[in-house]
């Protein structure tokens, strides 16, 4: 896979019935589920940046840098930055001050859809005032387009980094495993282990830019909250992580089948994703040593975006319905790569036959993506 096509990896844009926009309630529900933990990050670097000031007889900080990485389009891409604008407000609220000036940046790759996002930028900040009042001090925000494995801003620019659901997307896929892992679009039992040893050391490439690049960008004691997909379990071809990637790839080996897939295509694409362990997260960030590790759990959510600690009556209990939202959840944020590859004018047979099998493995049991929740603080540099 070419890899300028990995570069302008994005959602599904506009608002359209396949978008991301109309399909991200997976998303939505682990911003909600990680709530608590941004609020403790910023509240704590908050707390920190005071008393530093007060005790070295320096200003408060009158701006605040915030960054949402991998924002996409839709409801989602602002509702993080929302909840931390909030908790910004009410400290100071509480504390009778007014807020410091906001810079927030929202980035995601060039092909992202900026034009629907920014639409929404206005309404927001115009929310923001009706519902803070005076004492919310002004807020500026700003689109960055660009790979966050590289970097996005001047040093010591940043105090509180977010991310969800975007670290799992690696950089490229792997090189050298087009030849040996034919039938795959990811890791799986048939896998041979240098297919899954060149996914890890990806990803341990990939994450290891990524915290260097936010060390440069953060201040000292800056915050970072990172949620991504994951795994629970020790084996990196667990169904815990893999089996929806299975069943996309088995629904376009019917295609091939019947010959509407080139073999040769189907045999040389593979999904440019994986999904850790926390241990092999720990690994990184420690080897790498910028960071400090606050926090890091794991949590579930259903494949439909339902709550997986619910009760049989707040579930989607209907398999067809429930398998049509994971369908589109998935499609919305895979169509992309698979169009870019196969063609799009296969997406619609392709995707109805992933519903299918979809359904029929939920009949089974439980389908939940396993999420892992990372808080880490700057370590402060010598000055």
């Amino acid at each position: 896979m070419d890899q300028v096509i990995i570069q302008d990896v994005h959602m599904n844009g506009s608002t359209s019935g396949t978008s991301y926009s109309a399909n991200s309630s997976v998303q939505k529900r682990a911003i909600f589920i990680t709530r608590p933990i941004v609020e403790e990050a910023i509240l704590n670097l908050l707390s920190k940046l005071y008393i530093f000031a007060a005790t070295s007889k320096l200003r408060k900080p009158n701006t605040i840098g915030i960054a949402e990485l991998g924002c996409s389009s839709g409801p989602n891409a602002l509702l993080a930055v929302s909840h931390i604008l909030e908790t910004i407000y009410n400290k100071h609220y509480r504390s009778g001050s007014v807020t410091p000036e906001i810079l927030v940046f929202l980035n995601d790759l060039p092909g992202n859809d900026f034009n629907t996002l920014f639409k929404d930028v206005g309404r927001f900040c115009g929310e923001l005032r009706r519902s803070n009042g005076d004492g919310f001090g002004p807020c500026f925000v700003a689109g960055i387009p660009g790979t966050f494995y590289g970097r996005l801003f001047p040093s010591d620019t940043l105090h509180i980094v977010h991310s969800s659901y975007s670290l799992q997307w690696l950089s490229q896929v792997p090189q050298g495993i087009e030849k040996t892992n034919k039938g795959n679009f990811y890791i799986t039992k048939s896998s041979p282990p240098s297919v899954i040893t060149a996914y890890l050391n990806q990803f341990k490439k990939d994450f290891r830019a990524f915290l260097e690049c936010r060390s440069e960008e953060l201040v000292n004691g800056g915050r970072m909250v990172l949620t991504l997909v994951g795994r629970s379990s020790s084996d990196p071809t667990s169904q815990d992580c893999c089996s929806f990637w299975d069943l996309l790839a088995l629904s376009a080996h019917d295609m091939v089948l019947r010959g509407a897939i080139e073999k040769e295509k189907f045999d040389l694409f593979n999904i440019p994703n994986y999904f850790p362990s926390t241990k092999e997260v720990k690994s990184i960030i420690l080897s790498e040593g910028s960071f400090t590790i606050n926090q890091l759990e794991t949590f579930h959510v259903n494949w439909d975006g339902s709550d997986p600690k619910g009760n049989a009556n707040s579930e989607r209990v209907n398999n067809l319905e429930s398998s049509h939202y994971a369908a589109n959840t998935l499609r919305a944020v895979s169509e992309p790569l698979l169009a870019n590859h196969f063609g799009e004018e296969i997406m619609d047979e392709l995707y109805g036959r992933f519903r299918e099998r979809v359904a029929e493995y939920a009949s089974k049991g439980k389908t939940k993506f396993t999420n892992l929740v990372i808080s880490v603080t700057k370590m402060e540099k010598d000055l």
